[in-house]
């Protein structure tokens, strides 16, 4: 399944109504880490149709980031029946996301 782009307007349909678990991918074009992160992020995406992916863009989405309580990105939330119940901060191995799910 494609990565999908969290914004304030579509995060309820996308994120809270979700069926399945959505992994959120904080990051910004400026952040080193996060486009070493972000390779990795869409291969999940294609790997595991059992979740949803979505970026959130902090930059775009201060909002949105505020409500996580993003300091540093990249950020990785798990995402569970409208909860977060994983967290990763920082440039992390594939291995240590997909433990997350």
């Amino acid at each position: 399944m494609s990565v999908i782009t969290i914004t304030k307007e579509n995060f309820e349909t996308e994120v809270m109504g979700s069926d399945r678990p959505v992994l959120l991918d904080f990051w910004a074009a400026w952040c080193g880490p996060c486009r070493m992160v972000s390779p990795v992020v869409d291969e999940i995406a294609e790997e595991r149709t059992d979740i949803k992916v979505g970026k959130v863009n902090v930059d775009e989405q201060p909002d949105l980031a505020g409500e996580f309580g993003v300091m540093s990105i990249p950020t990785l939330v798990l995402m569970k029946d409208g909860k977060a119940v994983a967290q990763s901060v920082g440039a992390v191995p594939k291995e240590e996301i997909l433990s997350m799910l």
